[in-house]
């Protein structure tokens, strides 16, 4: 398919050599390493050709873990976000038409956050934010700020008015987290465990304190086709239809309105980023529909030539788990244009056949 979007694609500032070694020591195969940090750092140059050369037509980018997250101190957090969006905001000009960008944000201030994220969309032209799960904040960075709780509420007003995406991103456990969960069993960290764990905790966090209920319209996205929650959708929603919220009503607490079903219905979004399985994909599509998935690479972490040659080498088969061309077309792009407003890009309207 020409012209698909793809969404969770990573960047991060030059000069920053040992920190992305340290990074791809997490995440990258030995054999691997010279590859991503070579594309870590780049955005307008080698990421746009593999992009032409395998149909995505547009791609937003996004400050790589840990980013601005991983920063606890609040000033120093709050510069470093304004120095990376800028850079960012500089860079995409060199290729309008195929390169947007996710804002960072220090997540320390939640008015300061949304002034922020303002700027970005209002004068950088940026289509939302990427944070990199919780806000790392105090001594060594050990308390861990959370966006469910109503303190970010003058925040997540700003994201509805603006009526623009975050996108909740893992980031790996530090400090205490890690030493006591996965010191021990440290290839866990990252895809095969940790990152779902982490994104859930909180994504499920905004449902339950009410994030949804106070902001009917805000829109969150995900990856790696929705961190494990969609195959624990059942046991999920049994567990707060019929016990959860029961418990809660007896110790006179608030409970949230809808289930879980619809708040993945009408306020997430989930991505294909890193997650290549066509199987998965057609039981995603067949849980909360198609019009609630985006392609995505997860660039450098992946390749975009796995990404492409997946979505685009098993046409046919994800053609028939989506329901036929045009789930195929929504997926690929049209949804990402509908969540984003785009409109015009690089091949934007190619025909899908």
């Amino acid at each position: 398919m020409l012209g698909k979007i793809a969404l969770e694609e990573a960047f991060d500032l030059p000069g920053q050599g040992e920190k992305d070694k340290r990074e791809a020591d997490l995440w990258i195969a030995p054999d691997d390493q010279e590859r991503y940090l070579r594309q870590i750092v780049d955005i307008n140059s080698e990421r746009v050709r593999l992009a032409d050369e395998h149909g995505i037509g547009y791609t937003i980018v996004s400050h790589t873990v840990p980013g601005i997250q991983g920063i606890a101190d609040q000033a120093a957090a709050e510069k470093k976000a304004t120095e990376v969006n800028n850079y960012v905001a500089e860079k995409i000009k060199a290729h309008p038409d195929k390169l947007g960008a996710f804002a960072a944000l220090s997540l320390h201030d939640p008015a300061q956050a949304a002034k922020e994220l303002r700027r970005a969309v209002r004068e950088l032209g940026f289509h939302g934010a990427l944070v990199n799960d919780y806000q790392h904040a105090g001594p060594k960075g050990e308390t861990y700020l959370f966006y469910d709780q109503p303190a970010y509420d003058v925040f997540w007003e700003t994201v509805q008015d603006l009526d623009v995406p975050v996108y909740i991103h893992p980031a790996s456990p530090q400090g205490v987290l890690y030493e006591q969960l996965y010191a021990q069993r440290k290839f866990l960290v990252g895809p095969p465990l940790s990152f779902a764990n982490g994104v859930s905790l909180h994504l499920l966090g905004l449902i339950i304190n009410g994030v949804f209920d106070r902001f009917p319209r805000l829109k969150v996205i995900v990856g790696h086709l929705g961190e494990h929650i969609p195959f624990d959708f059942w046991r999920i929603n049994h567990w707060f239809e019929d016990k959860k919220k029961k418990l809660a009503a007896k110790e006179g607490k608030w409970v949230w309105q809808k289930t879980i079903y619809d708040y993945f219905k009408r306020n997430i979004w989930v991505t294909t980023s890193g997650h290549f399985s066509t199987i998965t994909l057609k039981y995603v599509a067949d849980q909360i529909g198609v019009d609630r998935i985006l392609f995505s690479v997860d660039y450098p972490y992946e390749t975009i030539e796995d990404g492409c040659t997946w979505f685009d080498g098993d046409a046919a088969a994800i053609k028939e788990a989506l329901g036929g061309v045009d789930g195929y077309r929504l997926v690929g792009r049209d949804n990402a244009k509908k969540v984003l407003k785009l409109d015009k890009y690089h091949d934007a309207d190619a025909l899908v056949v």
